[in-house]
């Protein structure tokens, strides 16, 4: 049986590839039992004064009155198709209502990606590096009150600090008009991205100082240093690449957060993302919206961990030995 499993690091990702797709299988599943729970969706529409015979029609002109089993296949189909089906509430495809969320949403997470990781990495290093020195103390203390402060009280105490009485420098919502995009108006996206940044950078911080200073007691630094190599040297080409191993599953899970636990954020500050998709969909019980949402973020989640486990082969080598 062996000689038929892929070995190396392709074999690795046909595994992880098939290994996501059962994962997306499954939420599949949870997600449309999940969805069903939430009520008729014809009620919700028309209201509690509809009557049984206009219930009955708009059940038969949206499908619901076929069985589950045939409502999940014509929407896994459909998913496989790319066609995400069609808006209860707003009676228009699923793609057309999201598409402006999505990249309103997606400009929020890319950029407080760029911002944090290589900040969170470098304050993580830099803290290895000055072991129980100042800086290491500081920002041990700083990064742990910050990891447990929640998003929404992070993005209040920055609205009080720098949208009202205090500097009054900034705006505290950031509205994006119809039709208009993020980077139309970059001033309004920098308190929620201060936010997204405080959210993540504690988590990846200490687990990159932690991470470091396991490497920098390592038999293989110890070496490189008594053969002479130059301490830059070491740190760049032998310590940094192993101590990152780690370091990309928890940027991995980190970045899946910012992707849903961005809901939050956008609800604080009145941005057009996803979040207010996901509120204005669970009110009015719109199932196919929720349910491309739900299948989004895990696709999401599958992706960026599929990600994280080749870089970390790619800059590991005992990992690479084992494949």
């Amino acid at each position: 049986m062996n000689r038929f499993r892929p070995r190396g690091v392709w074999g690795f990702i046909l595994r992880r590839l098939l290994l996501g797709v059962l994962v997306l299988i499954l939420v599949s599943i949870l997600v449309f039992l999940a969805t069903q729970a939430l009520g008729d969706p014809a009620r919700a529409i028309l209201g509690r004064q509809a009557t049984p015979a206009s219930l009955a029609a708009l059940r038969r002109q949206l499908h619901l009155n076929r069985p589950v089993i045939d409502q999940y296949w014509t929407w896994v189909t459909g998913l496989l198709h790319g066609n995400l089906g069609i808006s209860l509430a707003a009676q228009e495809p699923v793609t057309t209502l999201l598409r402006p969320r999505l990249v309103n949403s997606a400009v929020l997470v890319a950029l407080a990606a760029v911002l944090s990781i290589p900040l969170s990495i470098a304050i993580g290093a830099y803290a290895a590096l000055k072991r129980e020195k100042v800086f290491d103390q500081t920002s041990s203390n700083l990064l742990l009150a910050m990891a447990a402060l929640p998003e929404f009280v992070v993005a209040l105490v920055l609205v009080i600090l720098f949208a009202t009485t205090v500097f009054h420098v900034l705006p505290a919502i950031s509205t994006i008009p119809p039709g208009s995009r993020p980077w139309n108006n970059w001033v309004a996206l920098v308190l929620p991205i201060i936010t997204l940044v405080i959210a993540v950078a504690p988590y990846v911080s200490r687990i990159m100082r932690a991470s470091m200073i396991e490497v920098l007691e390592s038999d293989y630094v110890e070496m490189a240093r008594l053969k002479g190599l130059p301490e830059r040297t070491v740190l760049v080409r032998h310590a940094l690449p192993n101590a990152l191993g780690p370091v990309f599953q928890v940027i991995a899970l980190n970045l899946a957060y910012l992707a849903g636990g961005i809901i939050i954020i956008e609800v604080v500050f009145n941005y057009a993302g996803i979040g207010s998709a996901v509120q204005e969909a669970v009110l009015n019980h719109d199932l196919p919206v929720i349910q491309a949402l739900a299948m989004l973020l895990a696709a999401v989640y599958v992706i960026l961990n599929l990600l994280a486990d080749v870089a970390t082969i790619l800059v590991t080598p005992k990992l690479r030995t084992r494949l």
